[in-house]
């Protein structure tokens, strides 16, 4: 079960906040191979590795229009409801981000202003293994959408049959994304990155997935094509105290235990009558779970750590950078205005992370393995890019012409001084 350490030294926290590694670097030559035959056969490389990967060769690439549109009678009208009211609030959040700057006069006749510009063309990862990650899918594709991308391509792994989960297709359908592939792996990273026939290449590629997933968007990254963030497996770090249930604290951390035997789950507290308590409670919970095999495992890597105060837990978490992070303690208010490093925070003790993961309206596709400390989750401005414009009259020239020619001269860089000193001498002869 979860290892138990009590008022651990300070000098021992950065090794207690390592994550579980695996040396990653021994996947890329398979996957090297894997984009040379993805670039040299498109298509037809594709499937050849659905059906060495999945089990199926589909008899065709692209989800059809007939398979979309009936995806939403094979979904249970109540999934379709809560799928939709996720929509709703997770639209509701993200288009708030939206954010138009007026032009700037930083001095008489110099105009600045910056535009976000939606990225053209951008590539989603669904997983569709063990868990279809529908959920995922809501996440990335409402900013895409809002902020207008023009083109959405969605990769997603077949079943043995050669489809794709309804719920997948419903979402798909809800956001109005047609261009469904079934391919899953470095291949679909691939074919995203490196464009096929069916395939367009895009700009920047999102989303979860395995190892090699991983890896392989790791790797398009060093060629030249953009990726949301690096990603590792799924993490929780909670803060409790004497005023938390353990039960709540115990299935928090079993939910993300159950996303794979190489997550991580961290418990703080300062109690250690509350540590025996979700102990307990881990045990009894555990048990009744489908995916107990994976949590378990989870566990085996994970931490609870017995701190004197609040104050010590904060630091503790600060230097760990959870992907998420849960504050079930009393005076969680205070102690959320200290939080810099996290992916996402849940306040007080009936926020489950669950809801971030699927409905509050807040994004699930955050920063893992401690990259919170410089990485934000994803959100509308994931799917923008920003522009920056400047209009200078002659006036303006005028007025910070001096600055520039100066500054340019002592850099060694003279025609950045004459492309000014030009313009002035046409300025004062008219």
């Amino acid at each position: 079960m979860i290892r138990k350490i009590v008022n651990p030294d300070t000098s021992t926290w950065n090794e207690l906040a390592k994550r579980p590694v695996k040396d990653l670097e021994e996947l890329e030559p398979g996957i090297r191979q894997t984009f040379k035959l993805v670039q040299e056969l498109g298509d037809e490389a594709l499937l050849q590795l659905a059906e060495k990967y999945d089990g199926v060769r589909p008899s065709q690439l692209l989800v059809s229009e007939q398979e979309l549109t009936s995806a939403t009678d094979k979904v249970d009208a109540e999934l379709r409801e809560a799928i939709l009211q996720a929509y709703n609030n997770i639209r509701t959040f993200h288009e708030k981000q939206a954010e138009k700057m007026q032009p700037v006069e930083t001095m008489p006749g110099v105009l600045c202003w910056r535009k976000s510009v939606a990225i053209q063309k951008v590539g989603l990862y669904i997983p569709g293994g063990t868990a279809p990650l529908f959920s995922t899918l809501l996440m990335l594709g409402v900013p895409a959408k809002l902020a207008g991308c023009e083109s959405i391509i969605l990769c997603t792994p077949p079943a043995k049959d050669g489809s794709i989960h309804p719920a997948i297709l419903y979402t798909a359908g809800l956001l109005g994304i047609n261009r469904i592939v079934k391919a899953g792996g470095a291949q679909a990273v691939a074919a995203m990155a490196f464009g096929t026939e069916s395939v367009l290449a895009v700009s920047k590629i999102f989303g979860p997935g395995n190892q090699y997933v991983t890896v392989a968007k790791q790797m398009v990254s060093r060629l030249g094509v953009a990726i949301d963030m690096p990603a590792g497996p799924s993490e929780v770090l909670v803060m409790a105290d004497e005023a938390a249930n353990p039960a709540f604290v115990a299935a928090d951390l079993l939910s993300q235990a159950e996303h794979g035997a190489d997550s991580q789950v961290v418990l703080l507290t300062t109690s250690e009558q509350l540590l025996d308590a979700v102990g307990k409670e881990l045990e009894k919970q555990l048990a009744e779970l489908p995916r107990a095999g994976f949590a378990a495992q989870a566990l085996e890597n994970s931490l609870a750590i017995v701190l004197p105060d609040t104050a010590q837990m904060l630091a503790f978490s600060n230097m760990y950078a959870p992907e998420h992070l849960i504050l079930a303690i009393k005076d969680y208010e205070s102690i959320a205005e200290g939080v810099v490093n996290a992916g996402s925070v849940f306040l007080g003790n009936f926020t489950p992370e669950s809801a971030g993961d699927y409905a509050s309206g807040t994004n699930h596709t955050l920063p893992t393995n401690g990259f919170a400390r410089a990485y934000s989750g994803v959100s509308l401005d994931s799917f923008l890019k920003k522009i920056t414009f400047q209009h200078i009259t002659p006036v303006g020239l005028t007025n910070i012409g001096k600055t520039v020619e100066v500054m340019a001269a002592a850099e060694g860089l003279q025609a950045h001084k004459n492309a000014v000193s030009i313009r002035l001498k046409e300025i004062n002869n008219v």
